[in-house]
C-alpha cells in the first residue's frame, strides 16, 4: 500500500519535532489553521535586518505568510523553495511575510544571512504573535488572496512542486 508523501512527511514532522519544542512553545496556545475563505487581517511588523512589513505592501497582492524556524529540519527543506517563489514572483504581484519562531532574533538573522534568504522575515515576539498568531504545526503556510481572504492554508513541509504551485493564485 502506498502512502501519500506529503501525509507521511506531516506525520513524521509531528513526531520528530515534539522533542525539540521548548516548554514555552508547547504551553503557548497555538491555533487551528485558518479556514479557506475567511478574512485575514494584517498588521505592521518590524522586519529582521531593518525595515517594516506594512499592510499596504500586500494590498491587492497575493500574500504568502510562512512560519518557520532555523532549527526545523522541514523548514530547512522548504525555505529554499520559498526563496525561489519569492525570486520568481515578487515583481508579479507576490508579497511575502516569513515569521521566525526562533528563541532569539539573532538566531533567525544569522540563519537568513548564512542561507542568503532575502524574502521578508520577521521574528515572532509577543507583539507580532498578537497580530499573527501561529497556527499549530511547523512549517505553516497561509496564502491570502488579493481580496484579503485566505485561499490556502497548509501545515507541514511543502514539497518543491507544492511551493511552486502557490503562484497559481497570482
Amino acid at each position: 500500500m502506498s502512502i501519500n508523501r506529503r501525509l507521511w512527511t506531516q506525520m513524521a514532522a509531528l513526531g520528530a519535532l515534539a522533542p525539540t519544542l521548548s516548554r514555552a512553545q508547547t504551553s503557548r496556545r497555538e491555533l487551528p489553521m485558518p479556514t479557506v475563505g475567511s478574512p485575514m487581517a494584517l498588521a505592521p511588523v518590524p522586519l529582521l535586518g531593518g525595515g517594516q512589513f506594512r499592510p499596504a505592501d500586500a494590498e491587492g497582492k497575493l500574500l504568502v505568510v510562512y512560519w518557520w524556524a532555523s532549527w526545523c529540519p522541514f523548514c530547512a527543506v522548504q525555505s529554499p523553495e520559498m526563496q525561489k517563489l519569492w525570486d520568481a514572483h515578487r515583481n508579479r504581484g507576490l508579497a511575502m511575510l516569513a515569521l521566525s519562531i526562533d528563541k532569539k532574533p539573532e538566531d533567525a538573522m544569522a540563519y537568513l544571512r548564512r542561507k542568503q534568504y532575502t524574502f521578508p522575515s520577521a521574528w515572532m515576539d509577543a507583539d507580532v504573535a498578537q497580530s499573527y498568531p501561529k497556527p499549530d504545526g511547523l512549517p505553516v503556510v497561509v496564502v491570502r488572496g488579493r481580496d484579503g481572504r485566505v485561499v490556502q492554508a497548509e501545515k507541514g513541509q511543502l514539497f518543491a512542486e507544492d511551493v511552486a504551485d502557490l503562484a497559481r493564485w497570482l
